[in-house]
């Protein structure tokens, strides 16, 4: 009895059983499905972003067959039949003619003609787009400069800053309070002069070229038109107005023409004797109107545009009165 007193009693527990290990798998397919939403969500924002012409050209793109991109052939969807066209139209002895399906012949090389106008005038239409966004910036631009700079802030009522259909106008006009020329000659006046000048500064944003045109009232010289006039009077304060604007920083290649109107071009047509009338017009050239006058094909088109104007309200100044024709009368120069 003492030896099974004295005998170790020993008790073994044993531990639960650990669950294997399920893998990873799960893993793996949450990371390819939240890729896969990612993916989508931002080809969702890039075709929400893109323009119509863009996405015509992606659609384009897929319903063109690969082995076509490459390496050139007929369409696999151009023709449902399972015996292919081509070849000349055994209906008619004319080469080159195809019969369409109303009945109708056509030349195949005026189908590819027309294709290749639509295409000239498709760009033609990106190149105007652009270019009318690009004079838009430089007209806020020249807004935000003289708002910015408190010496023009004071005259931007005789500032003035439209759109016609030559390009982009800008107007300085002439007061009987702030005249921008001295009496009866090109002499600049001091803040004309930082009126130019800020211009200039901003025209390199553009590579279009301007035509810089010098305009007078009515108010003629005592000796009238056979000495010293108005006309040569427009044209000289154009030519200073021109220096100005390169002194502002202005590459001197931009200058297409200087022109002096005298007082052909009255902005108040009601009254020619209105100092309004005299000014100087920046005009800032849009693509078509710089071929045509490199070609010297429209000079009297581009002019006439400036003077009647496009009908939209300027951004800086008074609106231009009626117009109406009235009388000129000859009078000392008050110019």
């Amino acid at each position: 009895m003492s030896k099974d007193k004295d005998r170790a009693i020993i008790v073994k527990r044993s531990s639960p059983k650990k669950a294997g290990h399920h893998g990873g798998a799960w893993k793996l397919a949450y990371a390819d499905f939240m890729t896969a939403m990612m993916a989508f969500f931002l080809l969702m924002w890039l075709l929400s972003s893109a323009s119509t012409v863009q996405l015509k050209g992606v659609a384009d793109y897929f319903n063109t067959p690969l082995k076509v991109t490459l390496w050139g052939g007929d369409r696999s969807a151009e023709d449902s039949s399972i015996i292919k066209g081509g070849g000349r139209d055994i209906s008619t002895d004319q080469s080159g003619i195809t019969r369409l399906s109303d009945g109708t012949l056509v030349r195949a090389e005026h189908a590819a003609s027309r294709n290749d106008d639509e295409a000239v005038k498709q760009l033609q239409g990106a190149l105007e787009r652009q270019e009318q966004a690009r004079l838009h910036d430089l007209q806020v631009k020249l807004m935000a400069a003289i708002e910015a700079n408190p010496v023009l802030r004071q005259f931007k009522q005789q500032i003035r800053i439209d759109s016609t259909l030559t390009g982009l106008r800008i107007e300085i006009v002439d007061s009987q309070k702030r005249p921008m020329f001295a009496t009866a000659n090109d002499s600049v006046e001091p803040y004309m002069r930082d009126i130019l000048r800020a211009i200039g500064s901003t025209l390199n944003d553009v590579p279009n070229r301007i035509i810089v045109q010098g305009h007078t009232d009515a108010v003629q010289y005592a000796g009238g038109e056979k000495g010293y006039s108005n006309w040569e009077l427009s044209a000289d304060r154009a030519n200073a107005s021109r220096r100005e604007l390169i002194g502002g920083g202005m590459d001197e290649a931009k200058v297409m023409r200087v022109i002096g109107l005298a007082s052909t071009q009255n902005l108040n047509k009601a009254d020619p004797m209105d100092p309004e009338n005299r000014r100087i017009s920046i005009i800032v050239l849009n693509r078509r109107s710089e071929e045509a006058l490199s070609h010297d094909d429209s000079t009297t088109t581009t002019l006439s545009d400036d003077a009647a104007g496009s009908g939209k309200t300027p951004l800086f100044g008074k609106n231009a009165q009626p117009a109406t024709a009235a009388p000129q009368a000859p009078a000392t120069a008050t110019h």
